[in-house]
């Protein structure tokens, strides 16, 4: 199956590191111009200047703090007419901890951070998706929208709710030729699962290599997922071989959900 997105551009959130780099660089090997959106303009700088550009690509940085949703809209604004033809929403998630111990405010920024922002942007993208009646919105959310994760009270609320503003959209936008789909990683070898790696540590008063080994264990096959794997699932997504899927929640978490 040849994947290619040339012409195409694409805006890849948080990808500087993790799945959200994995993400825009096979999307611009494939072809496709990439608009890299995170908030540290060094890193964004670095990853921008470092991608493939083998077919004339001319890929940018937008800068803007997720959790601040003015600067998202002006950062959106700053892109003027150019068409956006994939979204790839990304973001960090919330630190770790139970919902009775969790703030309201660690809720509100949750809420800004992974849910609105996305809404921020998608509706921006939108009218042009309509007139093209050409859209994909890949929303990379988590395997805690089938089956909460223990400690992890706002990730789970927050990321839940993104999966139902998914579906939503999907049904409201499908008519237009726009799909949305979300990808659901599981335990994958991210910066953010090494936090929570080394906040169990601490906790058990185990290794980290310890910590690491009992939740490959919990996979069937037994191992972690890599960062280029979750990827895989949203360049298919977002490729042409995907125009008749819109509206699901795909898992990629070698089995460990126990949902069906």
């Amino acid at each position: 199956m040849n994947i290619r997105f040339d012409k195409r551009v694409a805006l890849v959130c948080g990808c500087t590191q993790g799945i959200g780099l994995s993400i825009a660089t096979m999307l611009a090997k494939a072809g496709c111009t990439v608009i890299g959106f995170s908030r540290n303009q060094d890193s964004l700088q670095e990853v921008i200047s470092r991608l493939p550009a083998e077919n004339g690509q001319q890929h940018k940085a937008l800068i803007a703090d997720f959790s601040d949703l003015h600067a998202v809209q002006s950062a959106m604004e700053s892109l003027g007419d150019t068409p956006i033809d994939i979204i790839i929403n990304n973001s960090g998630g919330p630190p770790p901890g139970t919902i009775e111990q969790s703030s309201v405010s660690a809720f509100h920024e949750a809420f800004n951070r992974l849910l609105m922002a996305s809404h921020v942007i998608a509706q921006y993208c939108l009218p042009g998706m309509k007139q093209r009646n050409y859209g994909r919105i890949i929303n990379i959310i988590s395997t805690s929208v089938r089956q909460p994760l223990d400690g992890l009270g706002v990730s789970n609320t927050v990321r839940s709710a993104t999966a139902s503003w998914s579906k939503t959209l999907s049904n409201e936008v499908a008519q237009y030729g726009i799909t949305v789909n979300s990808v659901l990683p599981g335990a994958t070898k991210t910066g953010r699962l090494t936090a929570l790696i080394e906040r169990k540590s601490k906790e058990q008063q185990k290794s980290t290599d310890d910590i690491a080994k009992t939740m490959a264990d919990e996979v069937p096959m037994k191992r972690l997922g890599e960062p280029h794997e979750i990827a895989s699932a949203a360049i298919f997504l977002a490729s042409d071989h995907a125009s008749y899927i819109t509206g699901i929640t795909m898992l990629v978490d070698g089995g460990r959900t126990k949902a069906l």
